[in-house]
Parts: C-alpha cells; structure tokens; sequence
C-alpha cells in the first residue's frame, strides 16, 4: 500500500488559516488596522467600497517597511514582533501570529504599497491567491497602503456566506470601533463608497467616545479609575439609568488590546445589581493594564479571548472600582424625598398674630377604664357588602362574554360580548394584570404582552399593504447616533418610512425626523426609535421579510405600554377589544402567552 500522508500545499494551508482568522471583511480590516497601529502610525485612513467585499484599503503613515519585509510579511508565521516563546508572555503589540496577511493574501488579491522613513523609492507588491504577481520599485509616501480586492474570491462558497452590505458595512465598523477607543491620540476616517462615514481627530478617551458613540453620551457616563501593585483599571461606566435591554457598548481593553470576557462581565453586572432593571445591560469602556506575564493571549487566532493568572482577583477589583465610582459620583440610589415639601418655618413677622393650638380632652376619659367605647367611635364594619353592589355601578356590565378554545384543533373565534350598556368589569392588579370574570370563570391579561401583540399586528398590516397614519412634526426632532447604528438606520430607512417615519440623514451620525406615525406624541418619537433600533440589533435578516417582521417586534416591544402603568376602565376595555381582534390574541411576542383563564372549577378547588 502506497503512503498516503502528505504535505499540503502553502496556499491550501493558508486558505485553512484564513477560515479561523478572516471570516468577513471586518475580521480582514481589524488586521490591518493593527498592523497600522504596530508600526506607530498616528493617521489612519480606512477605504471600503461594497462594505469590503470589492476594496479594503488601509494607509497610514507609519514606519513603512523595506522591499525585503514587504515581500516576507506574506509568509506564514513571518512577523516582527517576537522571536523566541518566552516573548508570547512580554507582549505589548496588536499582532505576533504571523498569520494574518498571509490568510488574506489566500483568499484575496492583495496590493502593497509601502517606504520606510529616508528612503527615495518605495515597493509595490501584487499577489493573488498566495501567488507573488509583482515586486518592483514604486513612487509612494512614507508609510503603507495595502489594498485587499475582491475578498473570497477563490472560495464562493465563503463569499457566499457574507450577510448583506448593510450587515457587513456594521461589523465594519464595529472592528473599527474597537481599535479606535483603545488609540484616542490617533486620527482615524473611514470611507465607505467614497463618503465619509467616520471622521475621528486626536484627543481623549472621553472625546473619542462621545464622537463615536454620539454627542449625547457625554452625559451618560462617568470615570472609573482604581489602582493596585498588580493592575490598573480606568476608563468609563454608564450611569444606571442609561441602561439597555440589549448589550451595546460594552468593552473591555487589556494592555490596549479588545477582548470578550463573560466573567469580568459579570463583575460589572454584578456591581450594578439593583440599580438597573433586570434584564438590563450598562455601558462601560473599561481598560485594564497588567504585567504581560500574568495574562495568555495565545488562545484564539483572533485574539480576543484571554486567559488570567488570577481572575478571581481581577473580579473583585473590578467589582469594587466600578462600586467606588457610583459612591465618587453619586449615583447610587438614595432616599427618595419629595422636593415639593418643604420642611421649614416661616419666622414670625412683626405684627403677626400667634394662634395657640387647640387640644381636645376627654374629661370623662379613664386609661383604666374597660368598658367599651362610644358607639359612635366603632370601627363600622356593617354593610359593607353595600359598597361593591352593583347598583353602585350603573352602567357597568358584570360580566365578560369570552369564549376561549380549550384546544389548538378547534377554530372557534374569541368573541367579546356583553357591551351593551358600557365597559364590563376590570380590575387591576399591580398595575401590570387586567381581571375580568368570564363565563368559565375569571381572565387574567398581562397589559403589557397583550399591547405587545396588538401593536405587532398592526404594524405588519402596514407592511401588507395598509397605508399608516403619519403627521408631519412642527419641529422636526434630532436622532444622534452612534456609527453603527448609523449604518444600521440607513437599512431599515424604507421600513421605518412604510410605518410612518419620514427621515433624512443629515450627516454626522445624525438624522432629522420630519414625520412619524399620527399616534406618536412627538416626544416620544426620539424615544421610540432608539428603543426600537436596541431591540432590533443583532436581530438582522437577509430576506425583506424577516427583516419586517423583526422591526415590527423591535417597534411593538419599543411603544407598549410599561409595566407599573394605572389604565382606566375604559382603557382596559379598549384593550381587551383590541386584543381579541388579534389573529393569535393568547400568544406574546416571545413565545409565551398573553392571558390566562382560570375556571370556577379551579376556583373552587383554591378553597377546599
């Protein structure tokens, strides 16, 4: 029998590579970029034309490289930044694989640029699909511009797994995004199509947040700073009432490097434990500095996982400095006093007359004496099925006609009944449940759920077909946004204007909103749309009607009405109505139920 082991290829190994390391455009452009940063560039320009899948380029004006390093940088393992093992544990660069331009040169068609500092010519080099096309002398300025064209290219079946441009334009930024927070001191601009998208000049941390995540975030945050002999931690945390349903901006920094780390994340969660909804996720933008030897960062191709030599540690310090900055800022929660009251005396004016305070006595009174007392001081306790007698009520119809179908295989409509002479009877319980006696017995409706439904419902007969109600704003209403959701506004556009939302991009993350859905109240149409745009993140789908559906979820969950909220009777008539005209009235949004029914027989079984 013939051997039957071989060695592969470089470029079929390469093309293996690029499967871990490159997994979209963004995954391409957060190497460059890197590679940018360790070569000490100050002044990085990022060009995408079609969200990267046509053209990555990078310039900068960094070190540059020499006609030899330029050639070798597109070997496997070839790198500048370590040379023994012991240097994977003294780490201070973004990169040391060796591993990320020749997974790019696999599987794109690639074209360097670059000249060091005091030299007269530069280099130009083009490969294709690991293959050198071209090196030769070349006319450029100092630093280097590499060009990635025509991303998987040689693997459709990758290309092919790409989301929309709109999907990939976002997880280009966010790449970006996070080589930005950790080099404030460094320009950055980014060009999609050749418009700007992103344009970023030197300064602090706190500038640069704000200029990436919009100008009102200033606000919402503030300084974490705590310090040790072993770690370092600063940088900025959310204020409680900030917080979102969805995880936003969130990120940790160590050494100046990304990473994802659930359980520091926890700390953070854990710090603000009942000063947020449940359910609720804080901002934060936290950097750690530790010596390079107690952390491995030789885990992922990507690099952003990590390993520390005590984690335990790191949480609680982490846990405590995130503590310290609400007691520093004062954002911890505190009594809640009434700031209308006033607890001062007005001094006495000359000539105002004092009115000595009047005290009744009972003569008659005896600590000692047992008899019982007046008659007319008794607790009254008589009577008092009187004060829920129907004739109390005129107008209000005692009971609720619902027929509920006992099994999935039966089609019998929900009917509402019994209206004739005004609202049925409802009660709420906790300002969250409705009850109202039906034939069965009694209904129990979660408001919020059930507003939920009704309003998912409505949107999507929108998107059949039904034309919304809108009203032009009498001063239109400023959205700012972060850049990624900047992008993310820009794809859901020709939905947000089918229900009702007229929007123009004004340029520099922001959009004036000239129109929205006649049922809106103007102040809450800013409100609306950011809840809307967190609930639909990370949500995306490629077909038009997923992305529908989802934005109908992410709008309806945005505008029902909250918990804790007192509704009037007729309100809750009105909502019950609407709720039983639903196509699917028992089922929420997320798969649970709106209502429940609980019968006499139940009922009585309660008492036995």
């Amino acid at each position: 029998m013939s051997d039957i082991i071989h060695l592969l290829p470089d470029s079929v190994a390469n093309q293996i590579a690029a499967g871990e390391v490159i997994q979209r455009p963004g995954s391409a452009l957060k190497e460059l970029i890197e590679n940018s940063m360790d070569a000490g560039a100050d002044d990085i320009q990022i060009i995408l034309k079609e969200a990267g899948r046509a053209l990555i380029r990078v310039v900068d004006n960094g070190s540059g490289m020499s006609e030899a390093d330029a050639r070798m940088a597109f070997e496997r393992h070839a790198t500048s930044k370590i040379a023994t093992a012991q240097d994977l544990f003294a780490l201070r660069s973004f990169g040391f694989r060796g591993e990320a331009l020749a997974s790019i040169a696999a599987i794109a068609q690639v074209e360097v640029l670059s000249k060091m500092s005091g030299n007269d010519i530069g280099t130009k080099i083009l490969i294709e699909g690991s293959k050198f096309i071209e090196q030769s002398p070349a006319s450029c300025p100092e630093g280097t511009s590499i060009a990635v064209k025509n991303l998987f290219f040689n693997v459709p079946a990758r290309r092919n797994f790409l989301k929309s441009n709109n999907v990939e334009l976002r997880h280009c930024i966010e790449e970006f995004q996070r080589v930005a927070l950790t080099n404030p001191t460094v320009a950055f601009t980014l060009y999609h199509n050749d418009k700007p998208v992103i344009q970023l000049k030197k300064g602090n941390l706190k500038q640069r947040i704000v200029n990436l995540f919009g100008g009102n975030f200033d606000e919402k945050i503030v300084p974490v700073n705590a310090e040790t002999t072993r770690i370092k931690i600063s940088g900025f945390i959310g204020k409680p009432q900030y917080a979102k349903r969805t995880k936003g901006e969130q990120f940790f920094f160590v050494n100046g490097r990304f990473i994802r780390h659930p359980y520091l994340n926890h700390a953070v969660q854990n710090a603000f434990e009942d000063l947020i909804p449940e359910g609720s996720f804080p901002s934060y933008f936290i950097y750690f500095e530790v010596d390079p030897a107690d952390i491995d960062v030789n885990i992922h191709p990507t690099k952003t996982e990590i390993n520390f030599l005590d984690a335990r540690l790191i949480y609680s310090f982490l846990r405590s400095a995130v503590k310290q900055a609400f007691g520093k800022f004062s954002i911890t929660p505190t009594l809640d006093f009434n700031a209308e009251q006033s607890f001062t005396v007005s001094p006495l004016r000359p000539g105002d007359s004092v009115i000595p305070p009047t005290v009744k006595i009972d003569p008659s009174y005896s600590p000692f004496n047992t008899s019982a007392p007046d008659k007319d001081q008794k607790n009254k306790t008589t009577g008092w099925e009187q004060l829920f007698s129907p004739d109390r009520f005129p107008g209000v119809q005692q009971e609720l006609d619902v027929q509920i179908p006992l099994t999935d295989n039966k089609e019998e409509p929900i009917a509402v009944s019994g209206e004739e002479n005004g609202c049925a009877t409802f009660i709420q319980i906790y300002n969250r449940y409705i009850v109202t006696p039906v034939k069965s017995g009694m209904m129990m409706i979660d408001q919020r759920k059930a507003h939920q439904r009704i309003l998912y419902e409505s949107l999507m007969e929108i998107f059949s077909g039904s034309k919304p109600g809108s009203q032009q704003l009498l001063f239109p209403e400023t959205l700012h946004l972060s850049a990624a959701d900047t992008a993310l506004v820009t794809e859901l556009q020709n939905d947000l204007q089918l229900l009702g939302f007229d929007m123009v991009n004004a340029g520099n993350n922001c959009f004036m909103v000239n129109g929205a859905p006649a049922d809106l109240p103007q102040e809450m149409v800013i409100q609306t749309l950011e809840k809307t745009l967190e609930e639909f993140k990370n949500e995306s789908g490629k077909t038009t009607t997923q992305r529908q559906i989802k934005l109908a979820r992410a709008m309806a969950k945005s505008m029902a009405i909250r918990d804790k909220k007192k509704l009037a009777p007729e309100e809750m008539q009105t909502l019950a109505n609407s709720l039983f005209a639903c196509s699917a009235p028992e089922n929420d949004l997320d798969g649970g139920k709106t209502l429940q029914i609980i019968t006499v027989q139940q009922l009585a079984e309660m008492f036995k």
